[in-house]
Formats: C-alpha cells, structure tokens, sequence
C-alpha cells in the first residue's frame, strides 16, 4: 500500500491509475491525513458487494422500529439487577 498526497496524485494520475490496476491500494492524503484510496475494479466490486450483504446488528433493529402505528411502548425505569455468571 502506497501513499501519495494530493498534488502529487495530481501530478501522477496516470502512474497512480497503473499501480491500482495492477492490485495496490494507493492511499491519497490532504494534508497529511488520509482522504482517499485508489482501488482496482475488482477490489471495489468485491467491497460494493460485501457491504449489500452486511448483517445488521441489534441496534440497527432496535433503530428501524417504527415508533408510531398506534403502538405505545414505554421503557421500564427500574434498575436492573445484578446477576453471576
């Protein structure tokens, strides 16, 4: 993985392009942080694909549910209890 900052992107796109098709991530930085990363095609593809099939997690559950529809939940306000596991 190779990194390159912003001007000098700009200056070697071409080169960049080159060393992303052949398979290295080439991060390009903004003043001295991180801002981008070049990929391949089939890298990209290959990420596109895996974040369609993420697995939400509880939250992402718990945050979807829809609030209205007549439905009044209301949240139990006692502590809870401590248990030994």
């Amino acid at each position: 993985m190779s990194t390159v900052s912003l001007k000098d992107a700009k200056a070697a796109f071409s080169s960049i392009v080159d060393q992303a098709s052949a398979g290295e991530f080439v991060t390009i930085t903004r003043h001295g942080k991180p801002a981008a990363v070049l990929v391949s095609v089939d890298a990209a593809e290959i990420a596109r694909k895996v974040s369609l099939t993420r697995q939400h997690s509880l939250a992402d559950h718990l945050l979807a549910f829809p609030a209205g529809d007549g439905i009044d939940f209301e949240r139990n306000r006692t502590p809870s209890r401590d248990i030994d596991l």
